[in-house]
């Protein structure tokens, strides 16, 4: 929480994008956080300052620099990066039209590296953006008129081949190095996982009374409107007939009570599954645990609202 400054926030309601809750700079900062609960070494980011204004690009970045302090590796796209948020990366991947690499190598301080490296080129101004100026001076109209290939100008520099010989030696294992294995794939155990899926699942439910209430408000409506419907059809036991109309309320009433649970969760179910694919992929709890936690937390207001839902039904039709 204080390495992406979201202590301020940290009993705030997410919300709905553009509805409530967080604005979209927060929104970003805490699904880089989410992403750093697995503890990671290494984290891609696509394009994380985009539909952001210049001051919340600029806490974003500040965020992502405040992480890659703690010794992570951050790879990351970016689009129109001010000069600040430019500067603020370590090592620049530049690619033209159709994927050739023509830069890979640090930026230095002031983008003074990546300047000289292409310095045989216009001169960039003074308090010019370094990032549009690379893309202006090497763009396929560059090219055409300095008939000059960056991507072939890049694979014959001593930059290549030095990027090449590191890449080499990173491929192959230091000699003391041991086998890296891990027990479990999961950080925690299947309880472990399980609690923590209920504590998550539980503050949902707490935080959203409106759904708890209009389930309970439609329990008690079709639960008077089934008991209506049947009324005294207990006491009338003098044919076969009657007591097949007891036997069949009974049975639809109780199919209609399944019915309406299994369709007013489905919307909770819903937002809550993209939530768990993204928290799945980065490892964080299995799918088992999930589904555990989601029937666990069920089961107290299906219990009630069943009983609700029986006792009412029970005294109408007798």
């Amino acid at each position: 929480m204080e390495l992406v400054e979201l202590n301020p926030l940290k009993g705030a309601l997410v919300g709905l994008p553009g509805i409530d809750g967080l604005s979209t700079e927060q929104r970003k900062r805490l699904t880089i956080a989410v992403e750093l609960v697995a503890n990671p070494s290494i984290v891609f980011m696509d394009e994380p300052t985009s539909g952001l204004d210049a001051r919340a690009a600029a806490i974003v970045m500040r965020t992502v620099r405040n992480i890659v302090n703690t010794g992570r590796t951050i790879v990351c796209t970016i689009h129109q990066p001010s000069i600040d948020i430019f500067e603020s990366f370590d090592e620049l991947l530049l690619m033209k039209r159709g994927g050739k690499l023509i830069y890979a190598g640090p930026l230095g301080t002031g983008s003074h590296k990546l300047i000289q490296y292409f310095e045989v080129l216009p001169k960039i101004r003074p308090g010019y953006n370094p990032a549009a100026w690379i893309l202006d001076v090497t763009s396929a109209t560059e090219e055409n008129r300095l008939g000059v290939d960056f991507a072939e100008i890049y694979r014959e520099s001593y930059l290549y081949l030095q990027n090449q010989e590191l890449a080499e030696n990173l491929s192959k294992p230091d000699r003391n190095s041991k086998f890296l294995s891990f027990p479990t794939k999961y950080s925690q155990t299947f309880f472990g996982q399980f609690l923590a899926c209920l504590w998550k699942q539980n503050l949902s439910y707490w935080r959203n009374p409106q759904y708890t209430a209009v389930r309970f408000f439609y329990t008690v409506i079709i639960s008077l409107m089934f008991g209506t419907m049947c009324w005294k059809f207990g006491d009338k036991r003098e044919t076969q007939q009657d007591i097949f109309n007891a036997m069949g309320s009974m049975y639809a009433a109780v199919l209609f009570i399944g019915i309406t649970n299994a369709a007013s969760v489905q919307p909770v179910v819903y937002v809550e599954r993209s939530v768990s694919y993204r928290e799945r992929a980065v490892g964080m709890y299995s799918a088992l645990p999930f589904a555990f936690a989601q029937v666990a937390i069920e089961f107290p207001y299906v219990y009630v609202q069943s009983l609700v839902y029986s006792l009412i039904f029970y005294f109408l039709a007798s």
